[in-house]
């Protein structure tokens, strides 16, 4: 094959997965024959809304595009603070930015960036936000499960409570694992479950055993755990995939 066919491919997969994520996301109709006229009033909206900030001082021609993302999905969720008293980001918009960086790296367009963000977000705390609290001890049973000793080990030295969960289950793993293997992630979520960033998270603890066990303090397993290797991760997702048919079926359920 060559490099042209090759980079024609990469596009034609990378569309027909935005494509694919806007339907499940609501952003695009069920009938093509509406997505032009769709896809016209996202982008008029979309510039409506960077204007207005524009005009109110919110952004500017050197505002980082994640963060132009943040006030405009504040703007339209109305919690944008005053001008006069905008705070550093919080938890949760640094929860939005680390999701808007990654989806910037999976798209081209910055209008389709921005409506898969703000979807993506939505649909994730609408869905799932009452399981975050339940998903470590979710962790914990099924590493109990698969490796009661590095469970074990985890404990004695006082990691579990400091594992990363807000990088693995907050973030859905972004910036935590490169845009290939994290799409995959993201598939599953968009598809309806959250229990499949439980199993990676657990394919991740299960595939560094012998670094973990090697740690005795907790600050090295979380230092660790937020910067693993970026090789072998769509190996790992696989697993961990395996390990969500094999614990829950074909899930369709969130938890």
């Amino acid at each position: 094959m060559t490099c042209a066919n090759e980079m024609t491919c990469a596009n034609e997969m990378t569309c027909a997965n935005e494509s694919e994520s806007g339907f499940s996301l609501g952003i695009l109709p069920p009938h093509s024959d509406s997505h032009a006229l769709v896809g016209g009033y996202r982008k008029a909206q979309y510039q409506d809304i960077r204007e207005a900030l524009e005009v109110m001082r919110y952004i500017s021609a050197s505002t980082p595009s994640t963060h132009v993302y943040l006030r405009m999905f504040q703007l339209e969720s109305q919690v944008l603070p005053r001008c006069s008293e905008t705070p550093a980001p919080g938890e949760e918009d640094e929860d939005f930015l680390s999701i808007a960086a990654a989806m910037e790296e999976i798209t081209d367009d910055s209008v389709d960036c921005y409506w898969l963000i703000k979807s993506f977000v939505s649909q994730f705390h609408a869905k799932f936000g009452d399981s975050f609290p339940h998903l470590p001890k979710s962790l914990e049973h099924y590493l109990s499960q698969e490796d009661p000793r590095l469970l074990s080990h985890l404990r004695a030295i006082g990691a579990l409570p400091r594992l990363p969960y807000a990088l693995w289950f907050r973030r859905c793993f972004a910036g935590c694992l490169p845009e290939s293997s994290l799409q995959r992630v993201w598939d599953k979520v968009i598809s309806g479950s959250c229990k499949i960033l439980v199993f990676v998270a657990l394919e991740i603890l299960l595939s560094y055993k012998i670094v973990l066990m090697g740690l005795s303090r907790p600050e090295g397993v979380r230092a660790f755990l937020c910067n693993i290797p970026q090789e072998n991760t769509d190996a790992m997702v696989t697993k961990a995939i395996d390990l969500w048919h094999k614990y829950c079926g074909t899930p369709i359920h969130a938890v």
